[in-house]
């Protein structure tokens, strides 16, 4: 067969600026990116190119963590929000609140500081309500941040069912656990932050290209924010179509 120049530059290129990506992420980006490709010829030229990603062994989780999750038809019907830490290069400890949309698996903010209150959190769930709408229900861990009144008095006035997962049941989280991986791997332990705003500036430059770059296999291989708009897309139609 022959080669493909531009392909395997696009390749490379790929694999150099996702570190994290592996040969199967690799192949579905380039087919989302219009290159036609299977996915031996991806795993022969990644082969051949020495991108082979070293992986961590990853804990195998007890048969009774893993529990199902009712998987979203519509954008708000559920987001999953959870903390993070990470410290600085002068050892200074920061928090990170990560909150997604569970239909689309698009990250909707992640908020960085050295503290992140009960109030804190309100204000940025009410910033994103206003954005994106109000979501349905919101799933959490027991954390004091979500389990304070201050936040359980927002959602009530809201109208938002919050609800906590079992104690020591991350994987009833599972949507925000597997984001939290991604994040973690691809942007906290890739980077040594010297400050908070360095850790702000290439978190938000991540969060494009995870939300409309980096296609998902769980959402049909497409990017989450294109996932999100063929609804709105089939919305108007319907609409239009009742009218």
């Amino acid at each position: 067969m022959h080669s493909d120049p531009k392909l395997e530059d696009r390749l490379v290129a790929l694999a150099k600026t996702h570190r994290a990506w592996g040969c199967p992420q690799l192949h579905r980006q380039l087919r989302h990116e219009g290159y036609r490709i299977n996915h031996k010829r991806t795993q022969r030229i990644y082969d051949e190119k020495g991108l082979v990603l070293r992986r961590r062994r990853r804990r195998r989780l007890p048969e009774h963590a893993r529990q199902p999750l009712v998987q979203p038809i519509r954008p708000n019907q559920c987001w999953s929000v959870d903390f993070m830490s990470d410290s600085l290069a002068d050892g200074r400890a920061y928090r990170t609140f990560n909150v997604l949309d569970d239909y689309a698996r698009d990250a909707l903010t992640i908020e960085i500081d050295i503290s992140l209150t009960a109030n804190r959190v309100v204000r940025v769930l009410d910033q994103l309500c206003e954005w994106n709408g109000v979501p349905e229900a919101i799933r959490s861990d027991n954390g004091p941040e979500f389990r304070s009144e201050t936040t359980q008095a927002w959602a009530k006035a809201r109208g938002i069912r919050w609800d906590f997962i079992e104690p020591g049941c991350p994987a009833q989280n599972a949507y925000v656990e597997r984001f939290n991986g991604t994040y973690r791997l691809e942007v906290l332990d890739a980077h040594q932050f010297r400050t908070l705003n360095e850790a702000r500036a290439t978190t938000t430059d991540w969060l494009t290209i995870y939300n409309e770059v980096r296609t998902h296999s769980s959402i049909g291989h497409l990017p989450p924010r294109v996932f999100k708009q063929r609804w709105q897309q089939q919305q108007s139609l319907f609409i239009a179509g009742s009218g």
